[in-house]
């Protein structure tokens, strides 16, 4: 008795210190964030007092980027998130306090020229960097830390999409392939919903998507199995994405030259491939995402079947070369233009939801987070959707196999008992082989195959016998 009421209490006042404490950290989060966003908007409608297109100052634009990042805070580089991954692995938690006004500047300038990204991974680090910040100053331990840097980069996605739920689980089930930190569960929860709540109250407006008319929850067999297809379609998509933001970015930084100059000619490339195929890559593409999402897609001529690779290379090109900003935008736009595209080709009434699907799939095959995309769908996109979702999100997870945008995910699964790999290295460095069994197999099978055409060969080509 005197055991149990001793575990108890000591639940109580560890559930009790994580209440309070994840509610702050959400709320200053949650201002924090909301300071961001609006300073963003301001941006995007400020570009009509330009007396030119506003593209067409992207290369000086990734050029001040670039400089700002490199001299003031190295670790604001690239797509916010993946930074902060890497400092909950590697670093206990610890985030440099420069990244939080760095990362803010350098993302709204690169948006507000037009730069392919998003602004969820800017939250996200800079959420973790204020919970870093918080940790520091109260001295934390480095477990309590690191938790505390989780429940950060779920305040700043939720407060960024206005999906609180699908933020708190995003932050917990991002770092690690395969593993959820049910430790940080609750605090994640509380710190999302102070976080979205204080959004809220001063004043974000969040776009959600009505799609009851385009569901039916009675049991279709033949719609379950067409979103079977656009699961293992939206899983290449994934992959194809993951790959390409990989080798683009791998293939710039090997140019001999400049970062700066890299930066300033990756800008020029840009406007030029912004002149050949339009403006509509550039930015956040939020129009196109709920083009494609609205009431009578089938009359949509606007979005080309090629919209989703357009905006994988704008994205490559603007992060390889120094852009600031998140990535998960950018892949909410490919996976709704595919899943458009998915539809169109399928026929039928259904577009706009298959778009919902390549909406959260892709998010999920390209990041490795299946329960935050379904939930995602369900805070988005009404609860009808839910089930469509569950299936095609976990399909497009496995089906994208053992990679990530984000390279300093944790494998601790694989996601086929044919494969075999070392667990706990990073995604981007596993070696990922056939298992040993299936190896033998493989060499069975093609011993049995062997065997089979020589016995086929002597059927068809008897030997003469010889005659005396």
């Amino acid at each position: 008795m005197h055991k149990h009421f001793t575990e108890q209490v000591a639940i109580f006042f560890s559930v009790s210190k994580w209440i309070i404490l994840s509610a702050a950290v959400g709320i200053i989060i949650g201002a924090i964030v909301t300071f961001f966003l609006k300073l963003l908007e301001y941006a995007e409608d400020s570009r009509s007092i330009l007396p030119f297109n506003y593209y067409y100052i992207l290369p000086f634009a990734l050029v001040i980027t670039v400089y700002i990042v490199k001299k003031f805070a190295p670790n604001a580089e690239g797509h916010g998130t993946e930074k902060v991954i890497e400092a909950v692995h590697k670093k206990s938690g610890k985030i440099d306090i420069a990244v939080i006004p760095v990362k803010l500047f350098a993302t709204i300038l690169t948006i507000f020229a037009g730069g392919s990204v998003g602004k969820e991974g800017p939250g996200a680090q800079i959420g973790a960097g204020v919970s870093s910040l918080i940790s520091t100053q109260l001295n934390f331990s480095k477990e309590d830390r690191k938790k505390l840097v989780i429940c950060g980069i779920s305040a700043g996605f939720a407060t960024v999409f206005g999906t609180p739920i699908a933020g708190a689980i995003f932050g917990v089930e991002v770092l690690i392939i395969g593993v959820i930190l049910y430790d940080v569960l609750l605090p994640s929860f509380i710190a999302g919903f102070a976080a979205f709540t204080t959004a809220q109250l001063l004043g974000i407006k969040y776009t959600y998507f009505d799609l009851h008319f385009y569901q039916d929850v009675s049991l279709d067999l033949f719609l379950i199995v067409q979103v079977v297809i656009a699961g293992i379609f939206f899983g290449i998509i994934s992959d194809i994405v993951v790959t390409t933001v990989s080798k683009i970015s791998k293939l710039i930084k090997k140019i001999p030259l400049d970062p700066l100059l890299i930066a300033f000619l990756g800008g020029i490339l840009l406007v030029l491939l912004a002149a050949i195929f339009g403006t509509q890559y550039l930015g956040l593409g939020m129009n196109t995402i709920k083009e494609v999402l609205g009431p009578f897609p089938l009359v949509t001529d606007t979005v080309p079947w090629y919209a989703f690779l357009a905006k994988t290379f704008f994205t490559s090109i603007t992060l390889g070369v120094g852009g600031s900003g998140g990535i998960i935008t950018p892949l909410f736009y490919i996976g709704a233009t595919s899943g458009h595209l998915f539809g169109q080709m399928i026929g039928g009434d259904h577009v706009a939801m298959f778009a919902a699907l390549g909406f959260v799939s892709v998010l999920s095959g390209s990041t490795n987070t299946p329960i935050a995309a379904t939930i995602m769908a369900v805070e988005l996109f009404g609860i009808n959707i839910a089930h469509y979702a569950a299936l095609s999100a976990v399909i497009s997870f496995l089906i994208t196999g053992h990679r990530s945008v984000y390279s300093s995910q944790l494998l601790a699964m694989k996601k086929s008992d044919m494969l075999s790999m070392k667990f706990g290295e990073e995604v981007d460095k596993a070696d990922v082989i056939l298992d040993d069994r299936e190896i033998g197999r493989i060499k069975d099978l093609k011993t049995r195959l062997d065997m089979r055409k020589k016995m086929m060969k002597r059927k068809k080509n008897p030997k003469r016998e010889k005659r005396f």
